[in-house]
C-alpha cells in the first residue's frame, strides 16, 4: 500500500470537482500537445506550430495541473482556508480559453488573435496568483514548501507579463524603443516559465511529497542541501533571467551556475529519499526515480554549457540538446508521478473516506489499473530515452520519430488510466466535472 496523506482536512479547500476539473482539462491539453508535436515532426503544420506545441504542453498541461494542485493542497498543507472559491473556479476557464485562442492563432497563422489569447491567459494566471497568494498570507511562518510556492506565484506574474508583450509584438512592435530585444525577452520569458514558475513549484512540492510518500525524514546532508537550494535556486533564477533579459553574460553565468548546482543537489536529496523509502514501490516512486536521475544528468550537462555561454539559443534550456531531458525526464515525470497519487486520492476522499471503518473500501492505489500504469511508464521512459539519445547522438531520424510516438502513446495510456479512475469511482461523471454549474462549485460552506 502506498503512503497516503494522513489526517488531512480538505474543508479549507475548494469543492473537489474544481481541482479534478483542472486535471481533466490538463489531460486534454496533454493529448492535444502530443498530437501537434507529432504533426510538427511530419511537417503538417506551419512553423508557428512548434510554439503551439510548447504552449499546449507547458501551459495547458503542466501549468494548469499546477493551478489545480495548488488550490487544493495549499489549504491542506498549510491548514488554511482558500481565500475565494469563486476565483478558484474562474481561473481555469480564463486560462483554457486563452490557450485555445492562442494555439489556434498559431496553428492557423492568424497572429493578430495572439494578444486576445495572451490577455485571457494573463488574467487567469493573475487570478490564480492573487487567490493563492492571499491564502498563503494567512499562514505564518512559511515552511520550505510555502516559500517556494510564494516565489513561484511571483514568477507567474512576471512571465505572463512578458508573454503578453511578446504576443502583441507579433503584429505590433513593442521593443523598438526599449533597452531589450525580442530575443532577449523570449529568453527571459522561457527562463521565468521553466526554471521560475514550474521548477520552483516542483522543488517546493517535492519537499513535501518526497518525504510523505517515502515515509522518511530529511537528515544529515539533506539539511545542507535544503539550506543551499532555498537560497541559491531562486536567486539563480532571477540572475539568469535578468542576465538574459539585458544580455549581461556574467550575471546570467552566475545565475545559471546557481540554478544547475541547486537542481543537481536536489537530485541527490530526492535519490536519498527513494533509497530509504519505507513503503512499497509505486508508480509515483518509479517516476520520481526517473526524475532524480534526470536532475543529476541535466545539471552535470548544464554547468559547463552555462559557464561557457548562457545567452545563446542552444543553451536556453541548459546544455545543447537537453530540452527533452528537462521537459520530459524532469518536469513531465514529476507531474505524471504526482498525479498517479493525487487524482486517486482526491477521488478516494470524495467517494470513500466517509465509508472507512463502516464497510470495505478500496485503497487509493486500487483505483487505477496497474497494467496500464506499467505500460505507460515503459512507453514514456522508452520514448523519452529515444528523444534524449537523438538529441545528443547522431542517430537515424526514425529514432526521434519513434520516440515521439512512444511518448504520445504513453501519454494516451496515462490519460486513459486516470480517466478510468474518474469514470469508475468519482461520484460526479466527467460531464459534471467539466461542465457543472458554477453556482454549485463555488457555494461557500
Amino acid at each position: 500500500m502506498a503512503a497516503i496523506l494522513g489526517e488531512v482536512d480538505t474543508d479549507g479547500g475548494p469543492p473537489l470537482a474544481i481541482p479534478i476539473r483542472h486535471f481533466v482539462v490538463g489531460f486534454g491539453f496533454l493529448l492535444a500537445g502530443a498530437l501537434v508535436g507529432a504533426a510538427t515532426g511530419l511537417d503538417r503544420i506551419p512553423w508557428t506550430g512548434t510554439l503551439a506545441h510548447v504552449h499546449l504542453l507547458l501551459v495547458g498541461w503542466v501549468c494548469v495541473t499546477i493551478m489545480g494542485a495548488m488550490v487544493q493542497f495549499v489549504p491542506v498543507w498549510s491548514n488554511a482556508t482558500l481565500h475565494s472559491r469563486r476565483l478558484a473556479a474562474a481561473q481555469l476557464p480564463l486560462v483554457a480559453a486563452g490557450l485555445v485562442a492562442f494555439a489556434t492563432a498559431l496553428l492557423t497563422e492568424r497572429l493578430a488573435l495572439l494578444p486576445v489569447g495572451g490577455t485571457l491567459m494573463l488574467a487567469g494566471f493573475w487570478v490564480f496568483a492573487y487567490n493563492t497568494g492571499r491564502t498563503l498570507l494567512t499562514v505564518q511562518p512559511w515552511d520550505v514548501t510555502e516559500r517556494h510556492f510564494a516565489l513561484a506565484l511571483g514568477f507567474f506574474l512576471a512571465l505572463t507579463t512578458l508573454g503578453l508583450a511578446l504576443a502583441v509584438d507579433f503584429t505590433r512592435p513593442v521593443f523598438v524603443d526599449l533597452p531589450v530585444t525580442r530575443t532577449s525577452v523570449i529568453d527571459a520569458h522561457v527562463t521565468l516559465a521553466i526554471f521560475g514558475a514550474v521548477l520552483t513549484t516542483v522543488l517546493g512540492a517535492l519537499y513535501q511529497l518526497g518525504t510523505m510518500f517515502t515515509q522518511t525524514d530529511l537528515h544529515g546532508v539533506d539539511h545542507w542541501i535544503r539550506r543551499f537550494e532555498t537560497v541559491a535556486y531562486p536567486v539563480g533564477v532571477l540572475a539568469l533571467a535578468g542576465g538574459r533579459l539585458f544580455e549581461h553574460a556574467p550575471l546570467a553565468r552566475v545565475g545559471g551556475l546557481a540554478v544547475a548546482v541547486a537542481v543537481g543537489a536536489y537530485g541527490v536529496l530526492l535519490a536519498r529519499r527513494l533509497v530509504e523509502t519505507q513503503v512499497a514501490w509505486t508508480p509515483m516512486l518509479t517516476r520520481y526515480a526517473v526524475v532524480a536521475g534526470a536532475m543529476l544528468a541535466w545539471a552535470l550537462l548544464a554547468i559547463p554549457a552555462w559557464i561557457d555561454d548562457p545567452l545563446t539559443y542552444t543553451t536556453r534550456y541548459g546544455a545543447p540538446g537537453s530540452v527533452h531531458l528537462l521537459a520530459f525526464g524532469l518536469v513531465g515525470f514529476v507531474v505524471l508521478g504526482t498525479l498517479y497519487h493525487v487524482v486517486p486520492f482526491i477521488v478516494w476522499v470524495e467517494r470513500y473516506s466517509d465509508r472507512l471503518g463502516l464497510e470495505p473500501v478500496p485503497m487509493i492505489d486500487d483505483l487505477y489499473d496497474d497494467r496500464l500504469a506499467a505500460a505507460d511508464a515503459s512507453s514514456l521512459f522508452g520514448g523519452t530515452a529515444a528523444l534524449v539519445a537523438s538529441d545528443f547522438l547522431t542517430l537515424p531520424e526514425g529514432v526521434a520519430t519513434a520516440g515521439g510516438i512512444a511518448v504520445g502513446v504513453g501519454a494516451a495510456l496515462f490519460v486513459a488510466n486516470m480517466g478510468l479512475v474518474l469514470y469508475r469511482h468519482s461520484p460526479d461523471g466527467l460531464g459534471r466535472i467539466l461542465f457543472g454549474r458554477l453556482a454549485s462549485d463555488v457555494a461557500e460552506s
